[in-house]
């Protein structure tokens, strides 16, 4: 496996340090959205790389008690415990995203994929491939703008994500974000992929 330079001593010191400038205090409009539509609430639900976790926050307060909520840093998953203590410890999961081996129904995607470092892009699609129970399902958001050596963030282009999303994913939904917040208007893309 390829070395990610962007590790969890990383991450502690962005924390630390209040480096945080992806977090906008509240679930993303486009992701709120679509947890407002979800009916099943014994759906199994992850959310890796999660940071503070609104979205967390906002699927536990609707009922959704199976959202898990993966991080590689300490302090996010102490801030979402804090904003709501009757979150389970044991649904706070401190660790790598590619030591993981639980399955889920539904994943979402909220700024994880773009912090990693590109070169971990086929490892991270397989990874999902992994995590996701036959016909689960990967939906959130990921970046439209020019994918360069500065980052994270990391951009990408929807060529690029149907690439390499195809070969284990039914792409359903693959599309400009219509309510992203300001900063991320034209940068953003809404996705729902179906595991195959």
């Amino acid at each position: 496996m390829k070395k990610n330079k962007f590790d969890k001593a990383y991450w502690d010191h962005r924390y630390k340090e209040n480096k945080t400038g992806w977090n906008i205090g509240y679930a993303s409009p486009p992701i709120k959205e679509y947890i407002e539509q979800l009916k099943d609430k014994s759906t199994s639900i992850l959310i890796p790389g999660a940071g503070n976790s609104f979205e967390a926050e906002l699927l536990w307060n609707k009922g959704f008690a199976n959202t898990f909520v993966l991080d590689i840093a300490k302090q996010p998953l102490e801030n979402l415990k804090k904003r709501v203590e009757s979150f389970p410890d044991e649904q706070l999961l401190h660790d790598d995203f590619f030591e993981l081996n639980q399955k889920y129904d539904l994943i979402i995607e909220q700024t994880f994929f773009c912090a990693l470092n590109p070169d971990l892009r086929k490892q991270y699609v397989e990874k999902m491939f992994q995590l996701l129970k036959p016909n689960g399902k990967l939906a959130g958001l990921l970046f439209d703008f020019p994918l360069t050596e500065s980052g994270p963030p990391f951009g990408g282009s929807v060529e690029e994500y149907n690439a390499i999303f195809s070969k284990y994913f039914k792409i359903k939904t693959l599309q400009r974000a219509t309510n992203s917040i300001k900063e991320r208007q034209g940068k953003e893309l809404f996705f729902i992929f179906e595991r195959l």
